[in-house]
């Protein structure tokens, strides 16, 4: 019994190790499959200004890239500049990601202006194509003015001066910025500098870069150590970089570039929604559609729509104001704007509100937002444009809406008053039967009245006409 029993839980022991290895297998990746996923390139294309849906887009590609252990991650960039915040939360991405990135200022006539250049410091790899350029990544503070006009020979003010019970001069650094830009600066050169030490990459110039917005060409920066690589296109840089070892976050990587298969990642509705958002303009739209559909409502209530559509347009203005960098003394006098520009159309002030109204109207969005943040701006025709045509909608429709309220009621009960009729004889207790309307009613009268009198309605009393004799002026007047 024993000896037979031993090839038995031999057979058993085999059959568990098969079953182990069969769940280990289904578990993981085939060996395949992680070949495919390490041999693979994901590249996310940025192009324009950089704000909250660049951020959004090139997190959501990092995260994908971690998730399928890709191999590399490529930023194909060409921007002015952008937001100080969504920069920052693309770099922290960049620097945490498992995944190399390298950017890619592409294609030719590209640039990596303002934050494009603190991206392409960040990233493992900074790759340009010819004829692109880099560099005024000078920080622009939003809602500051730059610095003043300096005073003196050497440039700096002396409160001592200051008259008695005026406040002092803001402080000023010797080259002549006041504080509050130089710390700007100051903050973004150490930043900039600090992802050039990380990196290996030029310093000085990235400093330079800062605090004198110095540009260099591609050509220039791969020869100064700002760049790596200078290439035509995306496959001369996936050559370019087969075999080279590129440090990340658990150690270093060697790239197998020249096969990989490339991925295209776009941008779904979720992003474009959120680059759409991103528009001033737009915003500023949406804000007076909302106005506009919440004057209409409380003008005309009981219809619905224009609320509705009001409400929503003035949430999602909100939401887009939030998402950008607004000073909200703007949104104030924006919306003090709309509302005396109202106000003219119910309580005619022969313009003055109106006047005043288009002006804070326009202040307002000058002061919006600064229109040195490349393409953040709002035009000033723009705002004549919006400002104008507001103007002109709400008054128009004030002064229907005024014109209406002295028009004759044409239904209903208040309707029968002042309505001329026809008496079609005597009824019970005095009173007469009278033809209005094509109906008759039940009226009575202090005048004697003969079938055939023309009457007018002076009042009700329940379903009762209250009529008088109708006069000649009555006659003329006719209703």
């Amino acid at each position: 019994m024993r000896t037979s029993s031993l090839p038995s839980l031999r057979r058993l022991l085999a059959c568990c190790l098969l079953l182990a290895g069969a769940l280990l297998w289904l578990a993981g990746p085939a060996p395949a499959q992680q070949a495919e996923a390490q041999g693979k390139v994901l590249t996310l294309r940025v192009d324009g200004v950089i704000g909250p849906a660049s951020a959004d887009f090139i997190a959501r590609g990092l995260k994908r890239a971690a998730e399928g252990a890709l191999m590399l991650v490529v930023i194909e960039l060409d921007t002015p500049g952008g937001l100080d915040t969504s920069m920052r939360a693309i770099i922290k991405d960049i620097l945490a990601s498992p995944v190399p990135v390298a950017t890619f200022v592409h294609p030719e006539g590209a640039r990596a202006a303002s934050a494009g250049t603190y991206i392409l410091y960040a990233s493992h790899i900074a790759a340009m194509a010819p004829a692109t350029n880099l560099g005024a990544a000078t920080p622009v503070a939003i809602g500051m003015g730059g610095p003043r006009p300096e005073e003196g020979k050497d440039g700096a003010e002396d409160d001592k001066d200051a008259p008695a019970g005026q406040p002092a001069r803001p402080a000023r650094t010797p080259g002549g910025a006041d504080a509050m830009s130089a710390k700007a600066v100051n903050d973004a050169a150490a930043y900039i500098r600090s992802l050039a030490q990380l990196r290996g990459r030029n310093a000085d110039f990235a400093e330079r870069a800062v605090r004198e917005a110095t540009s260099l060409s591609a050509e220039e920066a791969l020869e100064q150590g700002v760049i790596d690589i200078v290439a035509a296109d995306l496959p001369g840089l996936l050559r370019q970089l087969d075999g080279r070892e590129v440090a990340i976050l658990d150690g270093r990587r060697t790239l197998a570039t020249a096969a990989a298969v490339v991925e295209h990642l776009e941008p779904d509705l979720r992003n474009r929604i959120l680059a759409a958002l991103a528009n001033p303009q737009l915003a500023l739209i949406l804000m007076m559609i909302g106005i506009y559909g919440l004057f209409f409502e409380f003008t005309s209530p009981g219809f619905g729509v224009p609320g509705v559509a009001g409400a929503i347009c003035l949430l999602i203005a909100l939401y887009a104001f939030q998402l950008l960098p607004v000073n909200w003394a703007g949104v104030a006098l924006i919306a003090i704007g709309a509302s005396l520009m109202l106000a003219e159309a119910f309580a005619p002030s022969f313009g003055v509100l109106g006047v005043g109204g288009i002006i804070a109207f326009v202040v307002g969005g000058l002061f919006l937002i600064d229109t040195e943040v490349p393409g953040f701006g709002i035009p000033l025709p723009f705002l004549l444009g919006v400002a104008l045509a507001s103007a002109a909608i709400i008054i128009a429709v004030g002064g229907f809406a005024v014109k209406s309220r002295k028009r004759r009621v044409v239904s209903g009960r208040e309707e029968m008053i002042g309505s001329l009729g026809q008496v079609n004889g005597p009824a019970a207790d005095g009173a007469y039967w009278i033809h209005i309307h094509g109906e008759n009613w039940h009226a009575r009268s202090v005048d004697a009245l003969d079938t055939g009198d023309r009457v007018r309605v002076t009042g009700l009393d329940g379903l009762t006409l209250q009529v008088r004799r109708a006069t000649a002026a009555d006659t003329d007047d006719g209703r």
